[in-house]
């Protein structure tokens, strides 16, 4: 991933020398679970762990040559370590160093994907606690619908990054694999213990039943999981980018000091971290379907997976860490204006109680379809004479048959819209 979409924590685990650390410690792990099998003498174990050093610009060096990158990195490694050296990797095939090492990197990556979208719940918690009973027009269509609150909003963004955060738990329980199996999977050069060892070691748990490499579709959750994850920024992403429509501008991204909008246009202040999620997301999901593409691989294995991973994992991994952060920064510098909500409340005048009543009218005999044509006929007069509906209602002697003007004005605080609010942050917020 290019440094603009990466954050430095996220880009050290998918780092070449993260990896080779990885793969190495893999290769010592798996030596010493051999030599407490007589297989390997111990003292060549500790010289290894002494001596073995990585250098990545010798390993590629390497690698223009044997066109072979584990091949490449033991010669590396051997050549710190002297004769030594030849004792790793016995009876082991690469994709038990590769898969073992990615699993490692895997458990990493997630981890901090977990503690980043903890921040944003947190953020989003406070958020909606604040705005709990501030007064917006909720929208359908992009219509005005019915109101609700600013904070009851961003309860629901809450909830659904909570949602993500137990997802993300079980993936990485997913992810956390390795094996160390050989050629097909059969253990035919090790004995099982090694590979119990080695796991442990690595923070991983042994693959039950491998081929030449850990079954893709393990990758293929993780990277349904960020997709996924990503498309929950995006939705928040995109309300924002809405609210800060001129015509509506119920919030804002924060704007710093210095910052400039346009390069034609000095006034204007544009949804860009919205913007930039969004197109982010897309990303995600495109990685997303090629993971699922290299769960079918020939037989035992083949590599048409391989060159498609050594991007998607770093890239994936910086974008959504590189999105959590970015809504962090959107969350914490948040502009909101209640008054432009309540602005944008009285724009549709009191048409916007037209549910209320409907049920008003049911409740006074009427069929439901009766009722809703006879409201809907005074909202549609109200809106062509621009009026209130309780106007509207007024005139209209279908509807005083039924109700009284002072049961006609009950229908139109906007207070008893908001009577369970209390009920659903309870539910929600239960610590």
């Amino acid at each position: 991933m290019i440094s603009r979409y990466s954050k430095p924590e996220m880009a050290a685990i998918w780092s070449d020398e993260n990896r080779f650390q990885k793969m190495l410690e893999v290769e010592i792990f798996a030596a010493e679970a051999m030599s407490k099998l007589g297989k390997i003498p111990k003292k060549a174990v500790e010289t290894v762990k002494k001596k073995a050093k990585i250098n990545v610009k010798r390993i590629a060096e390497i690698e223009l040559l044997v066109k072979h990158d584990v091949i490449a990195f033991l010669t590396a490694v051997v050549e710190t370590t002297g004769p030594d050296g030849r004792f790793l990797h016995l009876g082991m095939t690469s994709s038990d160093v590769l898969d073992t090492a990615t699993g490692a990197q895997l458990k990493q990556s997630t981890q901090l994907i977990i503690s980043e979208t903890k921040k944003v719940a947190d953020l989003l918690e406070k958020l909606a606690k604040k705005y709990k009973m501030t007064p917006t027009m909720g929208r359908t269509h992009g219509v005005h619908a019915e109101p609700t609150t600013f904070g009851l909003k961003a309860a629901g963004w809450y909830c659904e990054i909570k949602r993500y955060i137990e997802r993300l738990n079980q993936t990485l329980e997913t992810v956390s694999y390795g094996k160390i199996s050989g050629a097909v999977g059969t253990m035919a050069h090790l004995d099982p213990s090694v590979e119990k060892y080695v796991c442990q070691k690595m923070g991983l748990k042994p693959e039950p039943v491998s081929t030449q490499i850990v079954p893709r579709d393990r990758h293929s959750v993780y990277f349904s999981t960020i997709a996924h994850l990503g498309a929950a920024l995006e939705r928040i992403a995109i309300e924002i980018r809405h609210l800060q429509r001129t015509e509506v501008l119920e919030a804002e991204e924060p704007f710093t000091e210095g910052q400039k909008g346009s390069s034609a246009m000095p006034h204007k202040r544009n949804p860009i971290i919205s913007e930039n999620i969004c197109g982010l997301a897309r990303l995600l999901r495109g990685y997303a379907m090629t993971a699922m593409e290299n769960i079918a691989l020939w037989h035992e294995r083949d590599i048409s997976h391989s060159s498609t991973e050594r991007i998607m994992f770093p890239d994936a991994s910086a974008v959504i860490h590189y999105m959590l952060v970015r809504m962090q920064t959107l969350l914490s510098g948040l502009k909101v204006y209640p008054e432009n909500m309540q602005a944008n409340l009285d724009k549709t005048k009191d048409v916007i109680f037209s549910g209320t009543l409907l049920l008003a009218l049911v409740d006074e005999g009427l069929s439901r379809e009766a009722a809703y044509a006879m409201v809907q006929a005074a909202a549609f007069d109200a809106r062509e004479n621009k009026t209130s509906l309780e106007e509207a209602c007024l005139r209209n002697k279908n509807i005083t048959k039924y109700l009284t003007p002072l049961d006609i004005k009950k229908n139109f605080d906007v207070k008893s819209q908001y009577k369970n609010i209390d009920y659903i942050f309870k539910r929600t917020f239960k610590k």
